[in-house]
């Protein structure tokens, strides 16, 4: 992970950041020296987040705000900028939907329409609303996607194209960002342990229980990314050690599976 000196002075914003993988990259980022803003629909979630991340940082601060909507995004950037003056860093992160692996057929269409609107706008509407502010000084956006959106997998047919649009999404912002010197580059993940999805995957008999226990068992080291391995891929990705590294999306999945586009 790149030492404090590489993030002094830069202010970052995590959206999802009070719990799970988008904590653990605000832990990394305080810890290496940013200012860092983390953003969460929950104000009880975001306190206990702070209290958290106070342990390794005087310089946390959460913005509530609901990143399905654009007014909420456009004021929690506006909030970062008042208070630290610029913006360098943008991790989009969070956006759950509200449910979890299920077969197409199966779904119905209020379904449908509502996970493209939870996991789809919530990783999007951040970058546009940043991208004023990180193109005053250059910067680094790191997208969270899935590996579903390179490989089909059974059950996630809504998750993989919601997946592989932020995949494409990553490679055209690069191109059209790399004008403002701002780097655009996002992780694909698989199952990943000590996050909320990992609970929720294996808190009840069903279909996404059985699905979950067939992955892990299939993972080559014996257990799947944890949390932390995930967020020091992103603070790579944020870091000036990735200052070529622009339009890749990098799969942080434990050898589970290989290439992809």
């Amino acid at each position: 992970m790149a030492g404090a000196a590489g993030f002094n002075g830069k202010a970052a914003l995590i959206t999802g950041g009070s719990e799970g993988i988008g904590l653990r990259v605000a832990e990394q980022l305080a810890e290496a020296g940013a200012q860092v803003f983390i953003n969460g629909r929950s104000a009880e979630r975001g306190e206990r987040a702070v209290a958290q991340l106070g342990k390794i940082s005087s310089d946390v601060q959460f913005i509530p705000g609901d990143c399905v909507s654009y007014q909420d995004v456009a004021a929690v950037v506006d909030t970062v900028r008042s208070a630290a003056g610029r913006l360098d860093i943008l991790v989009s992160a969070g956006a759950e939907g509200d449910i979890g692996p299920t077969p197409f057929a199966r779904l119905t269409p209020e379904q449908i329409e509502s996970e493209f609107r939870k996991r789809l706008f919530p990783r999007i509407f951040p970058v546009h609303a940043a991208w004023p502010a990180l193109r005053e000084n250059g910067g680094s956006v790191v997208l969270l996607t899935t590996d579903a959106g390179r490989f089909a997998t059974p059950g996630e047919s809504v998750l993989g194209a919601v997946g592989a649009s932020v995949i494409m999404l990553t490679k055209a912002l690069a191109k059209e960002f790399s004008r403002d010197k701002i780097r655009v580059n996002s992780i694909a993940l698989a199952l990943t342990s000590d996050t909320p999805t990992w609970d929720k995957a294996f808190a009840e008999e069903g279909f996404w229980r059985d699905l979950g226990t067939k992955v892990v068992e299939r993972f080559p080291f014996g257990r799947p990314p944890a949390a932390d391995e995930v967020a020091a891929v992103a603070v790579f990705l944020a870091s000036d050690a990735a200052a070529q590294v622009t339009g890749q999306t990098i799969s942080v999945n434990g050898g589970l599976s290989f290439g992809g586009w």
